[in-house]
């Protein structure tokens, strides 16, 4: 967890400093663009834990692995962290670009649906006190709500939005100059091993608690 967390540490001091110091000025949108490289990289971490999760939680029904139940209640929190950067930044990015802090576009209504799929499962998985029923309830809610990510990643194809398309995409060459896409990238990192070291972090605590639990219902039968 340390080194996860010392490298995500450097990665974002580096993307930080090619984002706001090297990197041009943006003849069209001017400074105001900068916001993107906290932004972008928010977006991705925001749909790819949801859909890290929902892969835990097939995991999980499938092969019965509590471990894999607990990784997903792991990421949960960072998931709703990022999903909440990403709509509050795009709406400091679209104050100046659109004049509003925000429209009901269908990729920034999709991403709000998204927040709350991941606060919808928290409170679905504190709403047991058998662990194994919140496991198996909070997967299935898990694998039926990871249909809405596809959907924000095509809304601007399939939908007249407001929203700018990708400007980084598998299979073209970037819209944006190189030391951007830098930048962006180094970020994008530093939010992955940020996202590694806390969910290894937070599995621990979870084990822990479950491992308490268990103890204590023990303790308890052993008394009746």
């Amino acid at each position: 967890m340390p080194w996860f967390f010392a490298i995500a540490t450097l990665l974002v001091l580096a993307g930080l400093y090619l984002s706001f110091f090297v990197a041009p000025t943006d003849f069209q949108q001017g400074e105001a663009y900068r916001i993107i490289f906290i932004h972008v990289p928010a977006a991705w971490m925001s749909m790819f834990i949801y859909l890290l999760m929902a892969a835990w939680a097939g995991f999980g029904l499938a092969l019965n692995a509590r471990l894999s139940f607990m990784m997903a209640q792991a990421l949960a929190p960072t998931g709703t962290m990022f999903t909440f950067l990403a709509l509050i930044t795009g709406s400091l990015w679209g104050k100046p670009m659109w004049g509003a802090w925000w429209v009901w576009d269908a990729r920034l209504t999709s991403e709000l649906i998204l927040l709350f799929l991941y606060i919808g499962y928290m409170a679905l998985q504190s709403a047991f006190e058998d662990s194994r029923k919140a496991d198996r309830a909070s997967a299935v809610f898990l694998m039926v709500g990871a249909i809405n990510v596809p959907i924000i990643y095509f809304s601007v194809k399939w939908w007249n939005t407001l929203h700018q398309g990708a400007s980084v995409s598998l299979t073209k060459a970037p819209a944006m100059a190189t030391i951007m896409l830098w930048g962006m990238l180094l970020m994008a990192l530093a939010f992955w091993a940020y996202s590694i070291g806390v969910a290894l972090w937070r599995v621990r605590c979870i084990i822990a608690e479950r491992e308490c639990e268990a103890g204590w219902l023990n303790n308890l039968r052993e008394k009746e």
